[in-house]
């Protein structure tokens, strides 16, 4: 998605809102609509917009364009060009599903978008957001409408920033990752401030590594666009959506175990990063036998206390005989410089290999124009969740008892079933 505006322009409404490609996504999509297209292909969900700064409102003018926007999305699809660089580049994706891929286009209709005015003010308010249909259409669906959501904010609700200096604090922030040996991949697609913000950002990073020793600290990124753009490596394999699906459908038996399975069976050794927390990660480590501690080479750290994770897990692997200095870790919630660098010199002083996502950080770190550029110009909250499918409810309980998603009799419920305490 992008404003067509150049990075000069300081708030870029005075141009059209454009989506660029189907690739201006994070790959991890991709790989779960594939996985949904061999396992599930007729399940139908419900996807639910979260909002979680509940005190931060939107205009009734930036939610008129985001439906505006939203019909720009039907005309989008996989070009040749985009499919032989996607086979080239990540070579599990199947002919059979490249062929779906290629033949695949976005359903406006499926999206319900319902502007809640304040009682204080008539054009600010809460919005209602809603994706229904089978989720092998509808997975695409989560990553552009967050970012485009985001950026019809920074359009039309809050316009007190511009995009000075962003290219040079990316280089910046880069060179100290760099400096510091923290290898880290950039993430920040859904929450990003705008494309054009994305952009930068990336073009910042690359030449901070281009400028560096150590080149190979800059992993690559999750945007599959981007990184076809820029010859980068593409990142991603699964998502808490994988295992909250998997979970309702099993009414939450064997939830974790049987999500990895699967995966395992379509992927192999290809993508076997993992997240541990949709059910919490004391909930997974109890599924996360000797044959699948083996197996799988990456777990990924997304909630909760990221200083007690590393720790916990090499206790888990050497309870299982395993030898954790052959895994490694990914970090990505709510990282900057500060927490990637004390998390770094932990797993060094351990022995684990880890790496940063990072998200946010990059690609919505903004100050307000008005205050000289000095006080910060707040990035918005904001997750979409598989609510149901198949009318069974979706939940994730994670790590961190502010993140829970779902209907709180159905949490309440998952968590008495698993022996988690519901306070």
């Amino acid at each position: 998605m992008t404003s067509n505006t150049s990075a000069s322009i300081p708030d870029g409404v005075q141009s059209e809102f454009k989506v660029v490609s189907i690739f201006d996504t994070d790959l991890y999509k991709f790989t779960m609509q594939q996985a949904i297209f061999e396992y599930y292909p007729n399940a139908k969900v419900v996807y639910r917009f979260t909002h979680r700064d509940k005190h931060r409102q939107f205009s009734r003018a930036c939610i008129d364009k985001f439906r505006e926007a939203l019909n720009g999305f039907a005309d989008v699809q996989l070009t040749q060009d985009e499919r032989v660089w996607l086979q080239d580049k990540c070579k599990y994706f199947k002919p059979a599903y490249l062929d779906y891929l290629q033949s695949y286009r976005f359903k406006p209709d499926q999206i319900s978008v319902t502007f809640l005015p304040s009682s204080d003010d008539p054009d600010m308010g809460s919005v209602k957001i809603e994706a229904k249909g089978l989720w092998l259409e509808t997975v695409l669906w989560e990553v552009p409408l967050m970012a485009c959501l985001c950026e019809m904010y920074f359009r039309y609700t809050d316009q007190d920033w511009d995009y000075t200096g962003q290219e040079e604090q990316a280089t910046h922030k880069a060179t100290s990752l760099l400096d510091a040996r923290c290898t880290f991949s950039e993430f920040g697609t859904r929450r990003r401030r705008s494309f054009v913000t994305q952009d930068l950002v990336m073009r910042g990073i690359i030449k901070a590594r281009e400028a560096h020793e150590w080149k190979e600290g800059f992993f690559g990124t999750s945007n599959v666009y981007l990184a076809m753009r820029y010859n980068l490596n593409v990142i991603g394999t699964i998502a808490h959506e994988w295992f909250m699906g998997v979970a309702a459908l099993g009414d939450y038996k064997d939830a974790a175990g049987t999500a990895l399975d699967l995966w395992s069976n379509l992927y192999g050794d290809s993508l076997s990063v993992t997240l541990t927390d949709t059910f919490s990660t004391e909930v997974f480590y109890r599924e996360f036998d000797n044959k699948r501690a083996n197996q799988w080479k990456v777990l990924r750290q997304d909630s909760g206390d990221p200083k007690v994770f590393a720790p916990r897990a090499k206790r888990m692997y050497e309870e299982r005989g395993i030898d954790y200095k052959q895994k490694a870790i990914i970090f990505s919630d709510g990282l900057d410089f500060k927490k990637a660098k004390e998390l770094n010199e932990q797993c060094q002083l351990l022995g684990f290999k880890c790496s940063f996502g990072i998200g946010t950080w990059l690609t919505n770190d903004f100050k307000k124009k008005n205050s000289g550029y000095e006080e910060q110009s707040k990035a918005l909250n904001i997750v979409i969740k598989l609510g149901s499918i198949d009318g069974k409810e979706c939940v994730k309980i994670s790590d961190e008892i502010t993140k829970n998603t779902g209907v709180p009799e159905v949490v309440a419920k998952v968590k008495e079933m698993y022996q988690i305490s519901v306070s």
